[in-house]
């Protein structure tokens, strides 16, 4: 299993069950206000979006993560690579990419009972840290499945996530 981990975080690869703990912050109205085209996902949707955030990470070896916080297991979002076709802007792979022109950056959900914590900067934190490190495709570290451990300290400035 993929996974990334930081002091307060474990960033794994996502699996079907997520879908249960992500649905009710996927039906957050204020959470989705910026994801997609900002409607709140019926559990149906969720199971879906679930299943694409798999089988991105199946088609290019990396993309968003489940985020668990450790003291206590709770599934409080998503982060991680998103891949986007540099001429349409339209959510992708790699490998489904016709011409090649991708554009990868970091993205993030979290549910808003974890808003305001630092949470979104200390996961987006070790992705890119993790990226730089051979990620996104450049290297070897994601797609072996290696854990990585960043060391972060909370309470780091974040905006809004």
């Amino acid at each position: 299993m993929v996974s990334l981990e930081t002091e307060r975080l474990l960033l794994r690869a996502p699996v079907a069950d997520d879908a249960e703990a992500l649905a009710p912050m996927y039906a957050d109205p204020e959470v989705m206000r910026y994801v997609g085209d900002g409607r709140p996902l019926a559990r149906a949707e969720t199971e879906r979006s679930v299943k694409r955030m798999i089988q991105r990470w199946e088609a290019d070896g990396f993309g968003l993560f489940t985020t668990v916080r450790k003291e206590d297991g709770a599934v409080i979002g998503r982060v991680g690579l998103l891949v986007w076709n540099a001429d349409t802007w339209e959510p992708t792979t790699r490998a489904e990419s016709e011409n090649g022109r991708t554009e990868v950056e970091v993205g993030y959900t979290l549910g808003r009972d974890y808003w305001g914590q630092g949470y979104a900067t200390e996961a987006a934190g070790a992705v890119r840290w993790a990226d730089g490190r051979g990620g996104a495709g450049h290297g070897p570290m994601i797609r072996t499945g290696r854990r990585a451990t960043m060391p972060c300290h909370g309470g780091t400035r974040h905006d809004g996530g």
